[in-house]
């Protein structure tokens, strides 16, 4: 009894250690559950309504769309391309997600059926604005044909089995078509939701007539011009009160729907100094030397000379030569080795070693039939018999068919050779051969894997074409110099960690302090410099008067940068001081226009106008629809055109004019229809009515994004 009345005494502490234990197992469960929420939420990338986006989908909607460009040819993308490419990935996912959610108000769908009749028939205009390759179109009637995406995707697929390498084509061209079909279905559905947008809208007859009438209705005028550059700044006094009235009128301009930042910056370019200059050119006046005395081949002294372009040994036309080497050879003669030369357009330099010239056809139809057997020697004796055969009269077609070939006849042009990244002796003689046959001859040509009878069918267009060895370097830094920019560089920017420092010392260095305002998370560098993202991600998670690390190896490994975050500019509208400068230079517009308009008041002729300086001029056609550009002030002018378009022929501006430019007077010397402009109403009418659902699709899709909660955070990623 003693021990059970122990036992019930620790009741308490029991419980409470029972307690910790099943608190610890839920809190471990809930520890988990917050992690992985975390997590995900660290990967996602955007937002659109709602729908969340993460890293690995927007990911793969990139690698898609790259998989399209090299399906079209377009491989090896640059950096700017490539940002591009993203840009694009992103927009078309926003505006996506924008017009599914307003299909889905609506009850707009796109069936399987719908994508398969559309495929079918071929003549929707959705698929002539997909990525569709060449072959996919009937070479006769320029219309899609989808029995040739059937034979390739069967052929393809037949043949994936027994070749690995068929077999990689295939999930290839798998990838690339399922990213077509959805595509179009896509864009099947934004086209029926622009229907519906267009057949809210109505155009007449009489729009018609005063859209041509402003299109086409071309104005003379003489016009009389004071320009706000000939009144000096200093006589016009802007006050506060001036910026304030000033800022309420604009301020709608200023309101933005995403967060900016302002930076001030550091951007140094290390060049190449003296001494590197000297090594390089130490380096290709041997290479000069070597092409000069043939002491080696030409292939040897441009491979020893480190070319940035290889010597293949064949002749190329001027399109196949450097544009700075093929201007190059007009002053030089057949053996002339050039001295060593600079081109600024591509930071290198040159050494040209014109070795011979020619004339040969630009372009080649040819034939051929490729002999193989057991041995090499087996190969020969089949060519042998085959290439008589020919000569006697044999029917070239037929021959090719018994060995399995079609003799099917092929231009070969001079782009197809010179676009070859490398060319092999084997490719060298054939092409060599190919050029310099004529027309009807057959030849025997043996090659290291056997022996093909070629037959030339046609020449075209006879062209100069040479033979030019080129040793091409670029102009570039060494270690030591990098490293001593670098050191003076982290000097100046460790013994300055405020931006005022920053500003007020980089003259001392060298340097210069520039400045980026408004910049938003979407931009994917710094001044134009390749490599700057992680400088703007930086940007964007930094707090006002903080200074960044140095970054180096931006741009093309040449450039030292520093970054320090000067001002935020939330979402909403931008405060007066931000923009107190676009403030002060309309006021001083608007104060100009009232000094300038009084001297034209009373006006009534261009004589008069002339007499108070203006300066005239006669500008000639000017429409309603373009604005005119004034050469007297530097401005475009959109009033002008419009004020010009309302006053008769002969007649005078009933007003003075406020341009952006300047204030003007005019009288109108002559009206006349643009030559060759015949009025059609029904396609008058055809053209506004695309234009007007051009242009509310565009402003229906601007004012759904602001309601949609877009959150873009792809800065925090690329």
């Amino acid at each position: 009894m003693a021990a059970i009345g122990k036992i019930r005494s620790w009741g308490p502490w029991l419980v409470g250690i029972i307690a910790l234990g099943l608190f610890g197992f839920i809190a471990g469960d809930m520890w988990r559950s917050c992690e992985a929420t975390s997590n995900q939420q660290r990967q996602q990338i955007g937002e659109v309504l709602g729908s969340k986006l993460y890293i690995q989908d927007y990911q793969q909607m990139i690698d898609e769309y790259q998989e399209v460009l090299k399906m079209q040819g377009n491989d090896n993308l640059s950096e700017d391309q490539l940002n591009n490419l993203k840009d694009y990935v992103w927009e078309n996912y926003v505006q996506n997600k924008l017009v599914e959610g307003e299909a889905k108000k609506l009850g707009l769908m796109v069936t399987d059926d719908e994508v398969a009749a559309i495929l079918k028939e071929g003549t929707n205009p959705v698929l002539y604005q997909l990525p569709m390759l060449p072959q996919f179109f009937n070479q006769q009637t320029r219309q899609f044909d989808y029995s040739q995406v059937s034979f390739i995707y069967d052929y393809m697929k037949k043949q994936m089995n027994t070749n690995p390498q068929v077999a990689e084509e295939f999930r290839t061209f798998d990838k690339y078509w399922k990213y077509v079909e959805k595509t179009l279905r896509q864009q099947l559905l934004t086209q029926k939701y622009q229907n519906l947008v267009a057949a809210c809208l109505v155009s007449n007859p009489i729009s018609a007539k005063m859209a041509f009438a402003n299109q086409n209705s071309e104005s003379d005028v003489l016009l009389a011009s004071l320009a706000y550059n000939s009144v000096n700044d200093n006589d016009v006094q802007v006050t506060d009160a001036d910026l304030k009235a000033k800022y309420a009128e604009m301020k709608p301009m200023f309101k933005q729907d995403a967060e900016v930042r302002d930076i001030k910056y550091v951007a140094f370019q290390v060049l190449p100094s003296a001494k590197d200059r000297a090594e390089l050119l130490a380096q290709m006046n041997e290479a000069q030397r070597q092409l000069a005395a043939g002491e080696v081949t030409p292939a040897e002294a441009v491979r020893k000379g480190q070319s940035q372009v290889a010597y293949r040994g064949i002749y190329v036309t001027r399109a196949g030569l450097p544009a700075d080497v093929a201007k190059r050879i007009d002053s030089m003669s057949v053996g002339q080795t050039s001295a060593p030369f600079e081109t600024t357009s591509d930071n290198t330099m040159n050494v040209v070693k014109y070795i011979a010239k020619t004339m040969q056809p630009d372009s080649v139809q040819f034939r051929a039939i490729q002999v193989g057997g057991r041995t090499l020697d087996a190969a020969a004796q089949t060519a042998d018999s085959i290439y008589k055969a020919l000569q006697a009269g044999a029917v070239f077609d037929s021959i090719a068919k018994k060995y399995g070939q079609t003799g099917d006849k092929v231009w070969l042009t001079s782009a197809n050779i010179q676009n070859m990244q490398t060319i092999d002796a084997d490719n060298k003689a054939y092409f060599e051969t190919l050029t310099s046959m004529a027309t009807g001859e057959l030849k025997n040509l043996k090659l290291t894997q056997g022996n093909i009878i070629i037959q030339v069918v046609d020449r075209k267009n006879m062209v100069d074409k040479y033979d030019v060895a080129i040793v091409k370097r670029p102009i570039t830094f060494s270690n030591d110099t990098y490293t001593e920019a670098y050191n003076k560089f982290s000097q100046y920017v460790s013994e300055n960690q405020t931006l005022a420092a920053l500003e007020e010392n980089a003259g001392k260095y060298g340097f210069t302090v520039q400045t980026r305002q408004g910049m938003p998370s979407t931009t994917h560098n710094i001044a134009n410099i390749g490599g700057t993202h992680e400088a703007v991600r930086w940007a964007f998670s930094a707090k006002p008067g903080n200074i960044s690390q140095l970054f180096d190896r931006c741009g093309n490994n040449d450039y030292l940068l520093v970054v320090g975050l000067d001002k935020i500019h939330p979402v909403g509208y931008l405060d007066q001081a931000t923009v107190a400068e676009v403030l002060k230079q309309e006021v001083m517009k608007d104060k100009k226009f009232e000094l300038l308009s009084k001297k034209l008041e009373g006006v009534k002729t261009i004589a008069d106008a002339q007499k108070q300086g203006a300066r005239i001029d006669t500008v000639r056609q000017i429409t309603f629809q373009a604005p005119v550009f004034v050469q007297a002030t530097g401005a475009s002018e959109p009033a002008l055109s419009g004020a010009v378009a309302a006053v008769e022929k002969g007649g005078v501006s009933k007003n003075v004019v406020k341009g952006n430019g300047g204030a003007y007077f005019f009288q109108v010397i002559n009206r006349a229809d643009r030559e060759g402009a015949k009025y059609d109403e029904a396609q008058t009418l055809q053209q506004l009515a695309q234009q007007a659902v051009q242009s509310t699709f565009r402003s229906l899709l601007n004012d759904l994004k602001k309601k949609a909660d877009i959150v873009d955070k792809r800065y925090l990623f690329f």
